[in-house]
This record gives C-alpha cells, sequence and structure tokens, in this order.
C-alpha cells in the first residue's frame, strides 16, 4: 500500500526543495531529507517508498532545479498524479526515471492520506475496492521509466529514445 500526498495548485520547485538545502549548499546532506521540509514537513519525515504525490495544475513550476526532482527520486517516490506540470519539471522527473500522469478523474477522487495500491505495469490506481486507469504514456516515456530514467536508458541503447 502506498500513501497518497495530496498538494495545491503551482507547487513551485522551491517548496519541494527549498534552495538553501541545495546540494551545492549542503554538501554533506542527502537531499531526499529536504524534500517538502518547510511546505510540509511531514513529508520530510514520514514518506516512504512507493507513496503517490497527487496535486492540482501546474506541479512543479518555479525554477529548473533539478535536485526538486532528486529529492524525490531518493524518496522513492512511487508517481506524481497532476492537473498538469511545469514542462521544465516533467521532463527533469522522467529522465530521473519518476513516473508522471495527469488525470483530472484520479485527482478529484484520491484525497491526503488515503491509502491506494500503484500497479504501473497495469495503469491502475485502487482504492478500496474502486479502480482507477492511469493515462497511458507514450512509447519513449515508458521506455525511459522502465530503464530507471534517460542515463541508464543511454548507457543500455548507446542512443535517446528514438533515435536511429
Amino acid at each position: 500500500m502506498s500513501t497518497v500526498w495530496k498538494f495545491g495548485a503551482d507547487v513551485d520547485t522551491d517548496q519541494i526543495v527549498p534552495g538553501r538545502y541545495a546540494p551545492y549548499m549542503r554538501p554533506d546532506a542527502d537531499v531526499g531529507e529536504a524534500a517538502f521540509i518547510e511546505a510540509r514537513p511531514e513529508f520530510a519525515k514520514n514518506a516512504q517508498a512507493g507513496d503517490v504525490i497527487v496535486a492540482l495544475e501546474n506541479f512543479g513550476c518555479g525554477s529548473s532545479r533539478e535536485y526538486a526532482v532528486e529529492a524525490l527520486r531518493r524518496r522513492k517516490v512511487g508517481a506524481i498524479i497532476a492537473l498538469s506540470f511545469a514542462r521544465i519539471f516533467y521532463r527533469n522527473a522522467l529522465n530521473l526515471g519518476i513516473p508522471l500522469f495527469e488525470s483530472p478523474e484520479i485527482v478529484a477522487a484520491l484525497q491526503d492520506g488515503d491509502e491506494v495500491t500503484l500497479d504501473i505495469p497495469n495503469q491502475r490506481v485502487r482504492l478500496g475496492e474502486k479502480s482507477y486507469l492511469l493515462p497511458e504514456l507514450p512509447v519513449f516515456a515508458r521506455e525511459i521509466l522502465e530503464a530507471g530514467g534517460i542515463v541508464p536508458y543511454v548507457r543500455m541503447h548507446g542512443r535517446f529514445p528514438e533515435e536511429e
């Protein structure tokens, strides 16, 4: 089971990891421990591998801090489901192997603290007896995620997705 952590709209990268927790500011600290440390301190303390972030529109807006995504990767977030994502955040998350889905139905259905079963291979999120279909990802995105991110993908294939 995975816990749902629900957020509102316009969650920016500074809320995900404030600048003063950037790896270059604290080279000996684990950036994963700073995830939502000020915006939602209980996340930094209690989030478990496989937990699901659910949010309204424009998740990951603001600066293009890849370490904000890295913090969520280190927390082993199972997926992020939102109404929409900032484009740079979306690509950074995909590159680091975090599955992202845009689904108004799932965002409306899931509440903070819900216990769900995340079944990405079968494109499902289950809440009790109710099952919700995750949107199908583009082939290139599935390939990157299955490899564990863009770097493992390139190491495995010697090229970027869809290159000849």
